[in-house]
């Protein structure tokens, strides 16, 4: 398998996502407060026909829009998809399906795919995975959605190096057979079924007649291709671009949507405005004030707003109020002396207060840790016999790690650092990068906490940029980051592979994308490769039950903490009714516009 070009750009946007997870984007936009901009800045791309509301291209009304943050930091700068860095609402990687949209929505409280572009999808045989296209799906300029877009979609990640590209490691062809199917032929040497399900739910199709004439405008150029602002992208979703300035972007329900057909109704708010905040304190502030009504965006101590009378609420009403969808975790290096014992990694385990960095570092929103390459969601946990593993997954237990460190012969010295076999257990650096607030106190406990039982350990906190190099070429002793974060079809397989998958991984000083570490394990290796090719629930079961034991059992990384895939939090101070934990709708907390939390708008009301 030769994951390392694969994974690069896959890679990039796990990264992308912990830089995002981690609320330390850093920009200067004004604050919704200040005065608007003179008319004539305003951008007035598409739904220039619209009536201006109130008389002004730039306010809409109140009880038809609804207000969001936390997605877009920085003025915007374009909307296009193969540019790398689209602004709000345009994504890649969380399936946002406000203005482009998936063949499927991933619903992250089920883990199962959702029709949308896509009807059904079924594997003919162990290499064609056939897809049925909704008949009824147009684009917002009234042509057709068919087969020919899909293909073009994905061609473009053959033609081009962008998001998608990764894809065609696992894929040999993608086929029309008629104007609503889809065939996608498996690369046979490379069949991983699990990859190509994410393609379903993860890349936005693209209108072909649109997009070709800008790559014949730009003569195939990604280059210059890249520099197309489309400030009014034609998608097949609810929304089209409304107005776009440096302190919010807007975008306006089209009532001509197709989609009408599939949700019974068109989404309750006529607008969508993502207004840009300077950072977390000014969004959080306009959020409780019911100026904002859903936040992604890290709130210490969510249940403090409430306490006031604050209309907030979280999918879940107690603690830890978000559902989780990644786990930080450090990872030893795996040639560093004394870490490179498995004992000592363990007794390092046993010492992390783990309830601890849940209460001090992000504000009691991470369930007590249960060790597992699998979240403590009924998505993931399925995949695992519990009851295998029980006797291997360790709890907090000072007395129990210093007794390890013992038996090992791992003496204290004067100083009370232990010293096995000639090596003295520290000092060894722990890294993250500085200012990442929450991750930085997780990791002054863990180093608290090593010293309990004669371990040094010392926080660093370098640049980010310095934090990547250290990461990815080995230069560090201990380091935390989010192994494969978010919810796809390919969890927890991909979680797996970035742990503990070792072919294909360059040597510590070189550039490596996953498993950082540099941990080896060969039957950890067969496993990982086996399990894209089977379909069995049973065998998959056993397969994800025996690589967990040998996870629990080598310790190459000990996840800190469970952490939310996106802060769904709500004030219902003008939209009311959205999705909580228990009510029913199976609408998950996907802040009301990616995968199936897109539902949520069809829901909600005044």
């Amino acid at each position: 398998m030769k994951l390392k070009t694969v994974l690069r750009p896959m890679f990039i946007l796990l990264l992308a996502a912990s830089f995002f997870a981690a609320g330390c984007q850093s920009v200067t936009p004004p604050t919704a407060s200040d005065p608007p901009p003179p008319k004539e800045e305003v951008n007035t791309p598409g739904g220039s026909d619209e009536p201006a509301p109130q008389g002004d291209a730039k306010a809409t009304p109140r009880n038809e829009t609804l207000y969001v943050n936390g997605l877009q930091w920085g003025a915007p700068t374009n909307f296009n998809l193969l540019s790398g860095n689209p602004a709000f609402p345009i994504n890649y990687g969380n399936s946002r399906e406000l203005v482009y949209e998936t063949l499927f929505m991933v619903n992250q409280l089920t883990g199962e795919l959702e029709p949308l572009l896509g009807t059904k999808y079924e594997w003919t045989d162990d290499l064609t995975l056939k897809i049925e296209l909704n008949k009824d799906a147009k684009w917002s300029d009234g042509k057709p959605f068919t087969s020919d877009d899909v293909v073009y979609t994905y061609q473009l990640g053959k033609k081009y190096d962008i998001n998608w590209s990764s894809f065609w490691t696992y894929i040999e062809d993608v086929t029309a057979d008629g104007p609503q199917t889809v065939n996608i032929k498996l690369n046979k040497d490379n069949p991983n079924k699990l990859t190509v399900l994410d393609s379903i739910e993860i890349m936005p199709m693209l209108p072909k007649h649109v997009w070709e004439e800008v790559e014949k405008k730009a003569n195939n150029d990604l280059a210059t291709i890249r520099k197309e602002v489309n400030e009014d992208p034609i998608g097949t979703g609810p929304y089209k671009m409304y107005f776009y300035n440096d302190q919010k972007i807007t975008i306006v329900r089209d009532d001509n949507y197709w989609g009408q057909a599939l949700f019974g109704k068109l989404p309750a708010p006529k607008y969508i405005t993502h207004v840009i905040y300077k950072d977390n304190a000014a969004g959080d502030l306009a959020f409780k004030s019911g100026q904002v009504d859903v936040s992604q965006q890290f709130i210490p101590q969510v249940w403090k707003m409430w306490e006031g009378g604050a209309p907030v609420k979280t999918y879940i009403k107690d603690a830890p109020y978000y559902v989780p969808g990644s786990m930080p975790s450090i990872f030893f290096n795996m040639t560093k002396e004394g870490l490179n014992n498995a004992d000592v990694r363990k007794a390092i385990a046993m010492a992390i207060d783990y309830g601890k960095i849940s209460e001090l570092a992000i504000s009691g929103y991470s369930a007590p840790m249960e060790p597992s390459l699998t979240l403590n969601t009924e998505a993931e946990a399925k995949y695992v016999d519990q009851a295998a593993i029980k006797p291997l997954q360790w709890t907090t237990d000072v007395d129990a790690a210093n007794a390890l460190l013992d038996s090992i012969g791992a003496a204290k010295g004067k100083d009370g650092i232990r010293v096995l076999n000639g090596t003295r257990l520290g000092p060894f650096e722990i890294e993250c990068p500085y200012g990442w607030s929450d991750w930085n106190a997780a990791l002054e406990i863990v180093a608290q906490n090593a010293k309990a039982i004669g371990i040094e350990i010392r926080t660093k906190f370098p640049e980010a940029p310095v934090w990547t190099n250290d990461l990815q070429t080995g230069k560090f002793d201990i380091i935390m980051n989010t192994p494969a974060g978010g919810v796809s079809p390919s969890q927890p397989w991909n979680r797996a592979m970035t742990i503990m998958y070792s072919k294909g991984v360059a040597p510590m000083g070189e550039m490596a994308f996953y498993n950082w570490g540099r941990y080896k394990n060969e039957q950890a290796d067969t496993i990982i490769e086996k399990i894209p090719t089977i379909t069995d629930e049973a065998e998959l079961k056993a397969l994800y039950t025996e690589l967990t034991q040998i996870w629990l059992k080598d310790i190459p990384s000990i996840p800190l903490m469970y952490r939310p895939w996106v802060f769904d939090t709500v004030n219902e101070s003008v939209w009311k009714g959205f999705p909580t934990e228990g009510d029913g709708s199976n609408i998950p907390p996907q802040i009301s516009m990616d995968g199936a939390g897109i539902k949520s708008l069809y829901q909600i009301h005044n």
